[in-house]
């Protein structure tokens, strides 16, 4: 693999906050650096490639398939819906108090 020089001009604050990271992953700077644009390149890719393939799709044909999906056909082992749905007890918040909606009412009424 070629290696280059570059010389990269960043803000103090942020040069400072990639050495913490740098240093909490256990990796070279170089390395943080190099991965992180590595990310943002190949995230700046993907979406390139699905807008693309987006504008060759036939919105008419997929259309077709998504109405013959699963039509007369059991659900798969496995992709049954649960036979009993299970309740999740209700949540509070940090303060201990129960959740209330922005009329200042209780979001859940309490169950009798």
């Amino acid at each position: 693999m070629r290696r280059s020089n570059f010389a990269l001009r960043l803000q103090p604050s942020l040069l400072e906050e990639l050495r913490k990271a740098a240093e909490a992953e256990g990796v070279a700077l170089n390395q943080l650096i190099n991965v992180a644009v590595a990310e943002k390149v190949s995230a700046l890719r993907t979406a390139e490639y699905f807008q693309e393939r987006g504008r060759r799709a036939d919105r008419a044909a997929t259309l077709r398939i998504l109405q013959r999906a699963g039509k007369g056909n059991a659900p798969m082992q496995g992709d049954e819906l649960p036979t009993r749905s299970r309740k999740k007890p209700g949540r509070k918040a940090v303060n201990g108090r129960p959740s209330v909606n922005k009329n200042g009412r209780n979001k859940r009424p309490a169950a009798k």
